[in-house]
């Protein structure tokens, strides 16, 4: 058979139902023809149309990072400060509800929040009760926000500080009030890579336990993947059969929850500390790349993560509604601000308005409704 016919092979499988394996995935990734580019995309929007139809949603919803003091030192972060730096902040609990407040004003369902890894951020002695107390707090005075808060990173480091098992800490949090987890610290889930980007941050193998106990104590959690920077084809093909192992594995021994939806995140490196810059080599992500990542995502991971959405912040409005015809169904959120890809340079913006979300959406002649962050619909209003 040859390529032409295999990659027509692969693509009638993955809209058949069947999961691609690795090295279908692999083939998908490494063409190069206009046609054969042309044939994936086609594909990627047929799947997304049956699994979930022509519908695009988004989320009101505010992103709140609490602190960007971290005690880790990552490749490609221009967010995280040591205490004293200038640009360095730590919210106390009044700035936080304050940025709640705002949001519920401006019709906010959801706060996404995180943020770095302070060593000092501690209440009675403790990272867990500093954590809960922020919870505690939103959900004291807005019940009905949805919190979807705090990654697997930060879960770990809880456990860490505090000598609790990270099932003790996913409880603790879920009972104090978070609803989801974000699947962000992911990177790419290689460990070659994460010894590049993140040597300090948790392994693969960690991440992927955390994520899974999240499942089994009934929080959902979504799926990331950042991408464009040192990694191979191989290794986001590696990342992508990890996170659709955990859905399956998450679905066969019915776990409560889930993964709600798969996001790609380009890497932006204007800011990036140098080494990791001039190694990667540009400034913002390349949108064919992305695009074509985007479509095998939705090729690959099929019906076990029928949720795909691209980055705004990341690839601009304009890039992230191209997105939405290459196997995306969700425009993301609001946001309201965003400090992390923010400062990382990207040119995306840090907020956009309902209408400008809508907006892009209707130029696509797609219909567009509003969501909660587990992807169940409003009515329209």
């Amino acid at each position: 058979m040859n390529s032409e016919a295999l990659i027509a092979d692969h693509l009638d499988r993955a809209l058949a139902g069947d999961d691609l394996s690795a090295a279908d995935g692999l083939a998908l990734l490494e063409v190069r023809s206009p046609e054969a580019i042309g044939q994936i995309q086609q594909a990627a929007d047929q799947l997304r149309r049956q699994l979930v139809g022509d519908t695009v949603t988004y989320v009101v919803n505010r992103n709140i990072n609490f602190t960007n003091i971290c005690e880790q030192h990552c490749s490609f972060c221009a967010f995280r400060r040591d205490e004293g730096d200038d640009g360095a902040f730590w919210l106390d609990l009044e700035q936080i509800l304050e940025k709640a407040a705002d949001a519920v004003q401006r019709g906010a369902t959801e706060i996404c929040m995180q943020g770095g890894l302070n060593p000092q951020a501690k209440h009675q002695g403790t990272s867990l009760a500093y954590y809960q107390r922020i919870i505690e707090a939103i959900k004291t005075t807005y019940p009905h926000l949805h919190l979807h808060a705090f990654s697997p990173q930060e879960v770990q480091f809880i456990a860490r500080e505090d000598g609790y098992a990270y099932a003790d800490v996913i409880v603790a949090l879920r009972d104090t009030g978070v609803d989801s987890l974000p699947g962000t610290a992911a990177e790419v889930l290689d460990d070659r890579v994460r010894q590049v980007l993140c040597p300090e941050k948790l392994d693969t193998a960690t991440w992927l336990e955390i994520i899974s106990l999240a499942h089994q104590h009934g929080l959902p959690t979504t799926s990331t993947m950042l991408s464009g920077h040192i990694e191979t084809p191989e290794q986001q093909i590696r990342h992508l059969h990890h996170l659709r192992s955990l859905q399956h594995r998450a679905i066969a021994e019915g776990y409560p929850a889930r993964i709600t939806e798969f996001i790609l995140l380009p890497f932006v490196g204007q800011e990036a500390p140098k080494p990791l810059r001039r190694r990667v080599g540009r400034d913002q992500p390349v949108l064919a790349d992305a695009l074509l990542l985007t479509a095998v995502a939705r090729l690959f991971l099929g019906r076990w993560i029928p949720n795909h959405q691209p980055s705004w912040v990341k690839l601009g409005l304009a890039g992230a509604t191209e997105a939405l015809t290459w196997g995306c169904n969700d425009l993301g959120g609001t946001l309201m601000e965003e400090h992390i890809t923010s400062m990382a340079g990207a040119q995306g913006g840090t907020c956009l308005e309902v209408a400008d979300l809508q907006q892009a959406i209707a130029s696509l002649d797609r219909p567009y409704q509003q969501r909660d962050t587990l992807y169940r619909r409003f009515a329209h209003r």
